[in-house]
């Protein structure tokens, strides 16, 4: 259970913080005053995007607001993490290469703090611009959009401030079993094939990935562990061949564990009755 009252719930939609907000008139810019430290986005680990399925990572953080502002008046002040790549100004102003929070709650500490909680919201959609090409596989930097507002509603000053905190963005990647023959003599050889893929962003479809280390894994029947047994690389169009000795009843799987730029795949696992 959360403590504290709950005092704002925050939607952004589209782009850098919907675009509107980060195109209002602009204001003199100053130090906003406004603290935002503990910033953990998908508790550390990279956020894998596929074609077509929008992710949501979570993200989590600390407001400390500065004299004359108080969180049981949240109208008074915004603040939003994001992530950038590339350049942020080009970033802010274009939604180029912008990831910001797209829902996110605080829950009131005390007058002058909140813990906020919420998500990302990643959608591989061309019109995004979010994950448009595969150059956004990468490492991506953390800043923080600042403002204080009028009474009506006008905005009084921003600022942005990067962190050091990164977050690596990576393509999600698929792989396909089988094992043939079903059922097998024990001490003939079965063939295990497969073929590992990976997202391209640019195009929105899965293409092969060759060149690259996948682990064949095994698991006895009546075993809860599968045990690599064998490992192979992909062909130039990711497919995947080898052979092993048939000794016992269990299913088969290939397991790519990924790199810097590519996130783990795990094909499902075919059985092999041997005989």
């Amino acid at each position: 259970m959360k403590s504290g009252r709950r005092t704002v719930a925050v939607a952004t939609l589209v782009g850098a913080l919907g675009l509107s907000v980060l195109n209002a008139p602009t204001a003199q810019a100053a130090d906003t005053g406004i603290t935002v430290s503990d910033i953990v986005i998908n508790k550390g680990k990279p956020i894998v995007v596929g074609t077509t399925k929008e992710v949501a990572p979570p993200i989590s953080f600390n407001i400390a607001l500065p004299a004359g502002q108080s969180t049981a008046t949240p109208s008074g002040y915004t603040a939003h993490p994001f992530i950038y790549r590339g350049g942020m100004s080009k970033a802010v102003d274009t939604g180029d290469g912008y990831i910001g929070p797209g829902i996110y709650t605080c829950f009131e500490i005390d007058a002058k703090h909140a813990r906020c909680e919420g998500e990302f919201h990643i959608d591989p959609h061309w019109s995004r611009k979010q994950v448009d090409t595969n150059a956004a596989a990468t490492t991506w930097k953390t800043a923080v959009a600042l403002r204080l507002w009028k009474a009506d509603g006008g905005l009084k000053t921003e600022e942005y401030e990067t962190r050091s905190q990164t977050v690596q963005l990576k393509r999600a990647a698929k792989a396909t079993v089988n094992a043939t023959p079903e059922p097998v003599t024990k001490g003939k050889a079965i063939t295990v094939t497969g073929k590992l893929t990976r997202a391209n962003w640019s195009t929105k479809k899965y293409d092969g990935y060759g060149g690259r280390t996948v682990s064949l894994q095994f698991k006895a029947k009546g075993s809860d562990t599968f045990k690599t047994v064998k490992k192979a690389t992909t062909s130039s169009t990711g497919t995947l061949k080898t052979t092993v000795t048939a000794s016992a009843d269990g299913s088969y799987r290939w397991v790519y564990y990924g790199n810097s730029t590519t996130g783990v795949a795990t094909s499902a696992s075919d059985y092999v009755d041997v005989l």
